[in-house]
């Protein structure tokens, strides 16, 4: 599958927009946009515009409620649940490390639990949130189920990605990654590109490995059994049960300490997902002097990367450093969009009466995808 560049500042008038057409106000289609191609300038294609679809179906389906706000259920000095009423993910999730952030520059800690929310996006943008106010971030989710655990062939956790971030100095640390090999997104776009799954990412129905995208995503979607390995795999050997208990882990935080909704029934409402979500800000200040334990963690992060290389390697990179090297050619070179991206965002056009060509002009559709357009 091909793929087509514009400018970040393409993307970010188009985005808003969208938004814009869905009943967003202006503020909040520039917070939803700013997450979602905070995506893509990582790199990380898979929750990126090519969500703006999902988003909306979300919407018509009445799972995303487009006038609900976020409301403090349970609230001490250092913490609080957040009832986000089934509000925009990204909306309720800016508004809760916020809290966190305001709390931990206030008595060192703060640790926000959220439940009766929405898919909110990458975990790392919000940890990254703290970690530009010089604290240390975390952000994990659950989300529907698509993790199959060790030993099994039902998905019962969600993807249930884990974000921390901290400061240091060339690049900040951000470790940002889901508990199960892969995420949804990632069999979705190979699903757009008609290629088979790689090996030890998906188990089918009946809990055997598979390399067919769509038999799993229609299985996922009609709870047919099968879905998505833990990080490990499908058997201890490779540490499958580790990538299954750090699900659990982001599950606890998530949805178990807010009171919401599981995994396993995360999705399965006609008016709502139930997602939920954790954010915690931490003051280094609480430990000692914060500028010192930032240049102590740079100095270790230096040494990682200037550490002996295999035979045959280029680089060591710290987590992080990948994001803001991707950030910075794409913000000079422009964001690659694949083609059955550009093809649904024509679609989504389509249905809004927005035009399209006035935001990407001279894009004609592949040949491959004559008769998709106009289908949404």
């Amino acid at each position: 599958m091909a793929y087509v560049t514009w400018s970040l500042e393409t993307l970010e008038r188009f985005c808003t927009d969208v938004f814009g057409a869905f009943g967003f106000s202006e503020e909040e289609s520039n917070q939803i946009t700013d997450v979602l191609l905070t995506a893509d300038l990582y790199g990380i294609e898979s929750h990126g515009m090519q969500r703006m679809v999902r988003y909306h179906k979300g919407l018509e389906k009445g799972q995303i409620h487009l006038e609900a706000r976020p409301e403090i259920a349970f609230e001490t000095p250092v913490s609080a649940v957040i009832d986000g009423h089934s509000g925009m993910g990204q909306l309720i999730s800016v508004f809760a490390m916020d809290e966190a952030i305001r709390k931990a520059e206030s008595t060192g800690v703060g640790i926000v639990t959220i439940r009766n929310s929405n898919h909110y996006g990458i975990a790392g943008y919000y940890a990254q949130m703290a970690a530009k106010r010089g604290l240390i971030g975390l952000s994990c989710t659950n989300s529907e189920a698509i993790m199959v655990p060790t030993f099994g062939r039902e998905a019962m956790l969600g993807t249930n990605p884990i974000a921390i971030a901290a400061p240091a100095e060339p690049y900040p640390f951000l470790f940002d990654a889901s508990t199960t090999v892969v995420t949804r997104g990632k069999l979705e776009m190979y699903n757009k590109m008609g290629k088979p799954l790689p090996d030890g990412w998906a188990l089918d129905e009946n809990g055997a490995p598979s390399n067919e995208a769509p038999r799993v995503l229609a299985n996922i979607v009609g709870k047919k059994g099968g879905g998505i390995m833990p990080l490990g795999g499908a058997t201890e050997q490779l540490g499958s049960h580790k990538g299954y208990g750090w699900g659990m882990v982001a599950e606890l935080f998530s949805s178990i300490l807010s009171l919401g909704v599981t995994s396993n029934e995360c999705c399965t409402f006609p008016d709502k997902t139930g997602i939920c979500h954790c954010f915690a800000a931490i003051n280094p200040a609480a430990f000692g002097d914060a500028e010192a334990i930032k240049a102590h963690l740079s100095d270790y992060l230096s040494k990682l990367r200037e550490s002996a290389l295999a035979e045959g390697a280029d680089q060591i990179y710290t987590h992080g450093q990948k994001e803001v090297l991707a950030e910075a050619d794409r913000r000079a070179n422009g964001i690659p969009v694949n083609d059955g991206t550009m093809v649904e965002l024509l679609d989504l056009c389509q249905y809004l009466n927005l035009d399209f060509a006035s935001y990407f002009p001279s894009y004609e559709p592949p040949a491959e995808f004559a008769g998709f357009a106009g289908n949404y």
